[in-house]
């Protein structure tokens, strides 16, 4: 019987979130607990790279984290973010974040409207003589990469934040009494097994979000309960509701 289930995500600001009403309608408890959380590169980690802010004249954000540790690692070297500099989001929400950095000008700040990179590139081509920095997690495979070289753009990626374990207290690893834990990547499961080094999963139910953090999750040896997207269920809310249904 399932009756509390751990979501390594933050908890959803809003209240109209599908997580809350699965709470309601099963009776289960939901605990939202990241296992990993962003932490920026310092500068001198940053300089390493060899990269220079100014030589750019247009940066692409993909998260608010990377908007954060672009801004963030420019002041601490005293780099001073010209007004002609572009931006280019791949959603909206992502751009109007921009705001609590410089002014929000429509002429220099473009968005796409999916929150994926190849619904953007297509802007980013209409703009084919800027020169554009990527700013990237220490975690990322190559299809930015390659992406942007097939439209022949001028662009170079490079790290700004890296993905940490956001490790257990004593006192949360003593009341780790779950019955259910949902991953959405395949750092949140080198987590678990950081904070949990003799984890053994027994009757506890596993779910996966995206085909990477499934493999990772089989690769470990663990057990795979619940895969999400699949054609039925495109979110991770929409197939534990099935679950728990079929539970029920």
């Amino acid at each position: 019987m399932i009756k509390k289930i751990l979501v390594s995500q933050p908890k959803p600001t809003s209240e109209k979130s599908p997580y809350f009403a699965i709470a309601r309608d099963f009776d289960v408890e939901l605990v939202f607990r990241p296992f990993i959380k962003v932490e920026g590169l310092t500068a001198k980690e940053f300089r390493q790279q060899k990269v220079n802010i100014l030589n750019f004249t247009a940066v692409v954000f993909t998260s608010r984290h990377a908007i954060d540790n672009f801004f963030n690692l420019a002041k601490e070297m005293r780099v001073t973010i010209p007004e002609t500099m572009k931006y280019f989001c791949v959603t909206e929400t992502i751009a109007l974040y921009i705001q609590k950095y410089v002014q929000y000008r429509k002429r220099k700040v473009f968005y796409g409207t999916t929150g994926k990179i190849v619904d953007l590139v297509p802007t980013m081509v209409k703009h084919k003589t800027e020169r554009y920095l990527v700013p990237m997690s220490d975690i990322h495979n190559n299809s930015v990469q390659e992406l942007l070289e097939s439209k022949k753009l001028d662009f170079q990626e490079c790290v700004m934040y890296r993905t940490v374990s956001d490790d257990f207290t004593p006192e949360e690893v003593a009341q780790f009494d779950y019955d259910m834990l949902i991953f959405f990547s395949p750092a949140g499961l080198n987590a678990l097994t950081k904070n949990f080094p003799d984890f053994k999963q027994g009757d506890i139910r596993i779910a996966a979000f995206g085909p990477a953090t499934a493999k990772e999750v089989e690769d470990r040896g663990l057990r795979l309960d619940l895969k999400a997207p699949t054609p039925d269920f495109p979110s991770m809310t929409g197939a534990l509701r099935d679950y728990l249904n079929k539970q029920k």
